[in-house]
């Protein structure tokens, strides 16, 4: 499975936000659209990626203030990126290596989406229930013992 697969189901549902813009801002978009990250653009390029483990460490540095902080002194300026080709094997290794919960997904240096941590494991569980229904379709239609054990009498 690739990452494409996993953004065809997802749909294509995108939420950035600039560096300049208030750390505040941010934290409300997050709350209101319930989401855990925001893509922060700059000139259509991806300079970073917010999420809701920065905007607690940029608070809980400022006094638990979101006052005077921007979007840019709290976000992570080098995010882990993948590719609509990245296999999702390689996705899950990268997520629990780097502790990373979201990666954008950047094609021809164009952001194409954001794959959760989420993401990956609803993939990995719906894959794995289409496989055991496949298999007990398989054992349900398995040959009864009469039939499996007689074989044709040639002369």
């Amino acid at each position: 499975m690739k990452v494409r697969d996993i953004l065809r189901l997802k749909g294509n549902a995108l939420y950035t936000i600039t560096p300049e813009d208030d750390l505040a801002q941010a934290a409300q978009i997050m709350s209101d659209k319930d989401i855990g990250s925001l893509v922060v653009m700059s000139h259509e390029r991806v300079v970073g990626i917010l999420t809701f483990r920065e905007v607690i460490k940029a608070a809980a540095a400022n006094g638990g203030r979101f006052e005077g902080l921007s979007v840019y002194r709290a976000m992570d300026d080098g995010p882990l990126i993948c590719t609509l080709e990245t296999d999702m094997d390689e996705v899950r290794r990268m997520m629990l290596n780097h502790h990373a919960r979201y990666l954008p997904v950047i094609d021809r240096q164009q952001l194409q989406g954001v794959i959760s941590f989420y993401d990956v494991a609803k993939a990995v569980v719906d894959s794995q229930n289409f496989e055991n229904r496949l298999l007990k379709a398989y054992i349900r239609d398995w040959p009864d013992e009469d039939t499996k054990n007689t074989e044709p009498n040639f002369p």
